[in-house]
């Protein structure tokens, strides 16, 4: 149902977000790279579908199948040494930011050579070397912890850039408010970035919200905030690079707002519309504009790419993810003497 089509057609629907006479300004081998990066997460969470009803795989997954335009296009504009902060739905930030396949699937499957030994599954995976210092599943609770890098970073003067991604109920959340206010006190190096998929878990935005438009809360605070379509990664990447831009400048942060749909439920590879939590229609109308498929339409009649290269990435991608999911699968589980290591930082003597 969520697969990428591989058909060879060419042709613009309603869902089209591009115009073929479009100057994006943005070279063929960044467009490339932004698809490649796309087909990656989707790719990477059709394999965690194909596999989880074996029951082999006991952490929790919260897919990003449907997202993956935000992740691709801010992540491009990042450095290795940047910070990202994500949430439990967390597999495309990763993977955006540069995360080996192989150790998010070992993670999952609870392997020591996960990313997070084994430790952390689906919902905590870490990656130190790349900026991510870890994931929290607490619903905002990376926000504060981006502004806490961006105080350091500004204090240390060392030019890093922290990236937050959360979704609207964390707009719920005190924590917040008081992340937005304190960072544009301080104008701290830090970008917001919420992916709007209206329900935090099955809850919707408009029965919590008096009003739908978060990126305008960034106004009370003093500091740019944007609305953007979620499905579309070209303006992400073009805008997430201004912000970035204005971060490592100086210029204090942004807030952005990615309207999106995660097209399978919650928690877990199932769709939640068969239970009655999202109507059907609303889920038909985003995937009428996938990401991907809207992209892909774009670069072909542009001869960014060709059908060919398509294809032969799509093989790549799957030689790719098999042999991460064979590696995770296989690799050993952690001894018990692992249990209460590293939870503390240990000073080499």
């Amino acid at each position: 149902m969520f697969r990428i089509r591989s058909s060879d057609s060419t042709s613009r629907d309603k869902a089209m977000t591009y115009r073929v006479e479009d100057d994006l300004g943005i070279s063929n081998e960044v467009l490339r790279e932004l698809m490649r990066s796309m087909i990656l997460i989707r790719r990477f969470e059709e394999k965690i579908i194909d596999v989880y009803g074996d029951q082999d795989m006991k952490s929790p997954v919260h897919l990003y199948i449907g997202e993956e335009a935000i992740a691709a296009g801010v992540c491009a504009n990042l450095r290795e040494d940047d910070y990202v902060f994500t949430t439990h739905r967390s597999h495309g930030h990763c993977l955006a930011k540069g995360v080996d396949p192989k150790q998010l699937y070992a993670e999952f499957y609870g392997r020591v050579t996960g990313c997070s030994r084994g430790k952390g599954g689906s919902m905590h995976p870490a990656a130190p070397d790349l900026g991510i210092l870890g994931t929290t599943a607490i619903v905002g609770g990376g926000i504060p912890l981006a502004v806490g890098t961006a105080l350091a970073s500004k204090m240390r003067d060392d030019g890093r850039v922290s990236v937050t991604f959360f979704g609207d109920g964390a707009t719920d959340e005190g924590t917040f408010h008081e992340s937005l206010n304190f960072a544009s006190l301080k104008q701290l190096p830090v970008v917001f970035v919420c992916e709007n998929n209206f329900y935090a878990t099955n809850s919707p935005l408009s029965a919590r919200q008096p009003h739908l438009e978060i990126y305008k809360r960034a106004t009370g605070y003093n500091i740019p905030g944007i609305e953007l379509d979620g499905s579309d990664v070209v303006a992400i990447y073009e805008v997430a690079k201004e912000a970035v831009d204005r971060a490592r400048s100086g210029g204090g942060p942004t807030l952005l707002e990615c309207k999106t749909y995660r097209w399978v439920g919650h928690v877990g590879p199932d769709c939640d519309y068969e239970r009655g939590c999202r109507p059907k229609e609303e889920l038909d109308s985003w995937m009428e504009k996938c990401p991907i498929e809207t992209f892909k339409s774009y670069l072909l009649e542009q001869s960014t790419i060709t059908i060919d290269w398509y294809q032969d990435l799509l093989r790549e991608m799957d030689v790719e993810l098999d042999s991460a999911l064979e590696f995770g699968k296989n690799s050993p589980f952690p001894e018990k003497t692992e249990l209460l290591k590293h939870l503390y930082f240990e000073e080499s003597v």
